[in-house]
């Protein structure tokens, strides 16, 4: 495939992927836990209410010593919470530490140690998390960021550097029909899963109608434009072409760096591009429900716009290309929405803007960068998991007719449905759940 990426486009790319090398940093010391003794060794143990030196309650005295049924309670509790919090072997003197293992079989407390994370796991974690904030960071704003940074080089000694990047958007403007293939290695704070329930032959080209849009549609982000749950592998022969906003190809570099992805504009120019290629294999990645079905993107409620979004059968049609049903499990649950009732002026306010920018200003937040217990832009920890349906085969007709657009939407839909059907219960949502089209 033709690459559209200019010299600052792979730049950037090689820049904002995830960090190749494991960072070294040095194990801080472990907080020495404040474990009561047992009775037949009475010493003064530090709390962090009391300066060391201080002791608890000495055996025989009422009170919370060791010898009153309090102290006996305190000191099973203590058992426990050292085995809760995995206390590691380091974290006592050797001798204290049998003499409290002891003690706890003398008690009947369980003693057996839980795994503590290696410090290759946290910085396995901690990646994760730059690299989701590095895609939220980079998708929300640098777009906006490289633009207004375009104008102002305009008014400065670097002009040339604007009027360059103009040029080459000028001679590259028809590039975002096409695609770019560069899979990246991805990690996520909770990775996605990909469950296949048929076999997609690379001797065919696919739909693949994706739902829900969600926030930002990470779950089909991950898992067909990265490669962190294997894709590739699980569909061989299949070059995967998530279609996005036509209008962020406008931005510069952040054109680049999408397309770098496998994105592609969402136009039937672009569509019609791909799916007319002699290469077999295609397969193209449509959020049918869009913006618009971004305001119901509420946690725990299922509802789709896709009654009456008929565009996507009609290309199906058009080049005979197999319909798949994908569901994204838990892509409503990464991010707290605020919603908005239909008949308020915000809600108005969100409508206005989608239709004028084709964005819908949704307000919603996840966890903090450093705390999990803040608020901020990293979706928070909950499982998704995309499930890849059956396809649909659909024949070739150049110029479809109403009736058979009805026919192959209303299957689909039949088809969609029996796919969250069969699948609700194990990927989260109770029995109860329905599915909704408006």
């Amino acid at each position: 495939m033709q690459s559209g990426l200019g010299p600052s486009g792979w730049a950037l790319c090689l820049l904002l992927q995830p960090f190749p090398h494991k960072i070294s940093t040095a194990p801080g010391r472990r907080p020495r836990w404040h474990i009561p003794y047992p009775a037949s060794q009475p010493q003064a143990v530090s709390s962090p209410d009391q300066p060391t030196g201080e002791v608890h309650g000495k055996c025989g005295e009422p009170g919370d010593g060791w010898g009153s049924e309090h102290g006996l309670h305190i000191h099973r509790r203590s058992l426990e919470a050292a085995r809760a919090w995995s206390l590691r072997p380091e974290g006592l003197p050797a001798s204290s530490l049998g003499a409290l293992l002891a003690e706890g079989e003398h008690l009947g407390v369980s003693t057996a140690l839980l795994p503590s994370p290696t410090m290759e796991t946290l910085q396995k974690q901690q990646l994760e998390v730059l690299s989701t904030y590095k895609y939220m960071f980079c998708f929300l704003f640098m777009g906006p960021f490289f633009s207004l940074l375009g104008v102002f080089l305009l008014f400065t000694s670097l002009w040339w550097l604007s009027v360059l990047h103009a040029v080459w958007l000028f001679l590259n403007w028809d590039i975002s029909y096409q695609v770019f293939y560069a899979y990246f290695p991805h990690p996520v704070p909770c990775p996605p899963q990909l469950i296949k329930t048929a076999e997609l032959p690379s001797n065919w080209s696919y739909a693949l109608v994706t739902h829900p849009h969600g926030i930002l549609s990470i779950g089909v982000f991950c898992n067909f434009c990265t490669e962190v749950t294997g894709s590739s592998q699980q569909f061989p022969g299949l070059w995967f072409s998530l279609a996005i906003l036509n209008s962020l190809f406008y931005l510069p570099v952040y054109r680049d760096y999408v397309m770098s992805y496998g994105t592609c504009s969402v136009n039937h120019q672009s569509l019609d591009f791909i799916l007319s290629q002699p290469q077999l294999g295609q397969a193209v990645l449509i959020l049918v429900g869009g913006a618009h079905e971004a305001l119901h993107a509420v946690p725990g409620e299922h509802c789709l716009t896709l009654r009456n979004r008929k565009g996507f059968v009609r290309l199906a049609l058009r080049h005979g290309t197999s319909l798949v049903p994908v569901y994204s499990f838990g892509e409503n649950d990464i991010f707290r929405v605020k919603a908005f009732a239909p008949d308020s002026w915000e809600r108005l306010f969100q409508v206005t803007i989608k239709k004028v920018v084709g964005i819908s200003p949704c307000v919603f937040w996840g966890r903090g960068l450093f705390s999990a217990k803040s608020w901020g832009l990293v979706p928070l920890a909950r499982p998704i998991t995309t499930v890849v349906g059956r396809p649909i085969l659909v024949p070739q007709c150049r110029q479809p007719t109403e009736e058979q657009v009805d026919h192959y939407h209303m299957l689909y839909m039949k088809a969609l449905e029996q796919l969250f059907e069969e699948h609700k219960e194990s990927c989260g949502p109770p029995a109860s759940t329905r599915l909704t089209f408006i």
